[in-house]
Order: structure tokens, then C-alpha cells, then sequence
């Protein structure tokens, strides 16, 4: 008898662009190094390696002992979207955050997604700076519409200009994703910058959706220069998209928000009523707590002090011990980017081979830049301990050294 070998059914066409996520196929392979005994170091992660702030988890556990664990308002505790609005008041004083703006959502990743699929659709394009997260472009796809990347250019922190977007403008294009602090680079992009590309978006009916996740852990004065900043009538198609997960050491509550004009508010709720619902109830409440108690701003300073001082410690010892590598000076969040295709001496090298060898050679996990758009480059995370990031320098220094020996 014939054997009938029964082949899988074909999964739909939303998924033929979906990748899964690089940054967190290189946690899990260091992870598993580690738990074959290896003694890798891994500088992959894109969370803060600090505990939530004790103020903000005991409001979460008495939430739980309250009994607020049944369904939550589908686009956030009143509470917490006053306490939301508030913060951003404060930051960026010429602006009033209406809380009724304001939706909340299961981490900003999913509210990105909202935004991106009651905006876009099928012949939209989206702009979007590369190198760049790795979700963005796969987020667009999913939405059916089409992703650009824009290169930055080396030289300004890899960065785009008004006019680079410019170039890339058509009729087709609706929207722009723009991350300031940037994720891989650490780049920040000045007021000035942000005015341009508001005055391009503005002249041409295009959104922004403006990925803020990282604008508490700036290196300046200050926060870190938001949209927020500029007049509401140069900014009429925004949103900002903000959360708990950075700045607050809070990426396993999965609290995440969407500012934006309440219209486009009102869809995404209507469109989160449908997928998730509420956000989970008892982390809503210690978000509330993060954001309005004293104690837990006092801890997101310490972060960011301790964010701030490795990175300098990162940049001085690139500059003083492999001075021919080029790379990005970070000024926000806690990525350093460098290049490394013309390390290794006579022979080609990119992201993903360094990566590979890195890891298998020093005992060091990093992201190659391909998963941000650009294998020239990798990504190291200094969310890590004092220790391990030094320990990781020093292999990561020696390593570099090698090739070009």
C-alpha cells in the first residue's frame, strides 16, 4: 500500500513577510550556551537589567490582593492614562496631554501595531530610518501596506534629514516611523530635526508615528527632544507611541501607550476591543505608581545615571583601545553601534559573521546590524552589570584586535 504523506496546509498570505525577530533568536542562543555550560556573556538584550522599582511592584501585588484582576477599561485605567498624560505634560511643558488621547495598550509594541494598522493598508507606504528596529518593517507588512527603508547617513549618527525623506516621497507614501532614541543606534535627533521632518510630514498629509520609548534615557539635559515639543499645529497627523518597559524597568508588565488625535484614538480601541482587550489590569495599577510616585522617579534616575556612566565607559575604551572602528555616539537609550565589515584583515566581514565568531571564539553575544537593516554593523547592548560589561569588553576589544592583527 502507497503510503499518503499529508503535506501542511499553506498558512495565509499576511505571514509571507514575517521574520522572526533576530534580537530574540540571540538571547535565546546565548541563553542556551548557558545552560550547556558555556561561559558566554550576553550584551544582546534590549531591556534594562535593573528590577522594577519597589514602589511600582508592591502596587502591582497589592492590586492583586485588592481584587483588581477582572477585566480592565478596554483603553486603560482612568488613572493611569491621567497619570500618562501628566508625565508627558511635564516633559514637554508647552503641550497639554489630554488623558482622552491617550490608549493604552499590552506593551508599546503592540500599540505601534494599532496605530500602524488603522493608518495603513494595501498600496500605503511607510518610511522608515534604517537601520531600525526590527519589528517596524514586519509590523507594516502585516498592516498589507509597504515598508522604505531610508538609509542614514554615517557621518550624522545614521540619522535621516527632511530632505533625505524627501527624495523618497511620493504619492503612495502615508506615513513615517521614526525612533528617537534610537534602537540600534542610540542616536537622538535634535529639536531642529524633528521641525524639519514635522514641517516635511505637514506639507505632504503624512503621519508620524513617533516611537518615544527610549526618551527617558537621554545623556543631555533633560529629556530627550520629542514632537511633544513642538506646536500642535505643526504635528496634527502624530503619535506617539510611549510605556512603562525602559524607563521604568518594566518590560515584562507589558504597558505600553498611543498618544494621538482622538479620532485615531478612538479606532485603535475600537480595533484593541477586538484583539486583546484592556491591558492586564494589576500591571496598569503599578504603572500608576511608577508614574506619579517620587521614589520611582528618584530610581529612574539612578538607571540613567548608571545607563550614562557605562556608556561612557564603552566609548572610552572603543576610542582608546580599537581606535580604527567606526561607530555611531550614542546619546540615548543603552545601545552602542559599530561597524565591522573592514576589521578583519584582507578577508570580507559582516554583522553576522562577526557575531557568529564572536560568540563561538570570546564568549560574547551581540546582534548583527542585519537584523536592523544594515549587516555592516552590530549592535551591543549595555544593559548589563558593571562586571560583565567589563569582562565583555575586554573579549570584545582582544577579538576586534585579532582580525586586524
Amino acid at each position: 500500500m502507497t503510503r499518503v504523506i499529508r503535506l501542511p496546509d499553506p498558512l495565509s498570505a499576511n505571514l509571507s513577510h514575517l521574520r522572526a525577530s533576530e534580537t530574540i533568536a540571540i538571547s535565546a542562543e546565548a541563553k542556551r550556551r548557558q545552560a550547556a555550560g558555556e561561559d558566554v556573556l550576553d550584551l544582546g538584550a534590549g531591556e534594562p537589567d535593573f528590577d522594577t522599582p519597589g514602589p511600582a511592584a508592591q502596587a502591582g501585588v497589592l492590586a492583586i490582593q485588592h481584587g483588581h484582576t477582572r477585566y480592565p477599561p478596554n483603553n486603560g485605567l482612568a488613572e493611569l492614562r491621567l497619570a500618562i498624560a501628566r508625565n508627558l505634560t511635564q516633559q514637554s511643558p508647552d503641550r497639554t496631554i489630554d488623558p482622552d488621547a491617550i490608549v493604552v495598550s499590552s506593551g508599546s509594541k503592540q500599540s505601534l501595531f494599532n496605530a500602524c494598522f488603522s493608518l495603513f493598508g494595501p498600496k500605503d507606504k511607510v518610511l522608515i530610518p534604517s537601520p531600525a528596529w526590527v519589528s517596524y518593517p514586519q509590523i507594516v507588512h502585516l498592516c498589507r501596506a509597504e515598508p522604505v527603508m531610508i538609509p542614514g547617513e554615517a557621518d550624522w549618527g545614521l540619522k535621516v534629514s527632511a530632505q533625505d525623506l524627501e527624495r523618497h516621497t511620493d504619492k503612495l507614501v502615508r506615513g513615517l516611523i521614526l525612533c528617537s532614541p534610537c534602537n540600534p543606534t542610540g542616536a537622538v535627533y535634535t529639536l531642529s530635526e524633528l521641525k524639519a521632518i514635522a514641517a516635511w510630514a505637514r506639507k505632504h498629509e503624512i503621519w508620524i508615528i513617533a516611537d518615544e520609548i527610549y526618551r527617558r534615557i537621554f545623556f543631555g539635559e533633560g529629556g530627550a527632544p520629542s514632537f511633544l515639543d513642538l506646536p500642535p499645529e505643526d504635528t496634527e497627523r502624530l503619535v506617539v507611541i510611549t510605556g512603562a518597559s525602559k524607563a521604568y524597568a518594566m518590560t515584562g508588565w507589558r504597558i505600553g501607550a498611543a498618544v494621538g488625535p482622538h479620532h485615531l484614538v478612538k479606532a485603535m480601541a475600537g480595533l484593541q476591543s477586538h484583539t486583546t482587550s484592556g491591558a492586564n489590569h494589576p500591571a496598569q495599577w503599578a504603572a500608576v505608581t511608577a508614574y506619579n510616585d517620587p521614589d520611582v522617579e528618584q530610581a529612574v534616575q539612578r538607571m540613567v545615571d548608571a545607563f550614562a556612566r557605562r556608556r561612557d565607559r564603552v566609548v572610552t575604551r572603543f576610542r582608546d583601545d580599537a581606535p580604527g572602528v567606526e561607530f555611531v555616539e550614542p546619546h540615548g537609550a543603552f545601545y552602542f553601534f559599530f561597524r565591522v565589515d573592514g576589521l578583519a584583515a584582507g578577508q570580507s566581514m559582516t554583522g553576522q559573521t562577526f557575531c557568529e565568531r564572536l560568540i563561538t571564539e570570546a564568549g560574547v553575544a551581540l546582534v548583527p546590524g542585519g537584523a536592523f537593516g544594515d549587516d555592516r554593523w552590530v549592535r551591543l547592548s549595555y544593559a548589563t552589570s558593571d562586571k560583565t560589561l567589563e569582562t565583555a569588553l575586554e573579549r570584545i576589544i582582544e577579538f576586534i584586535n585579532r582580525l586586524g592583527g
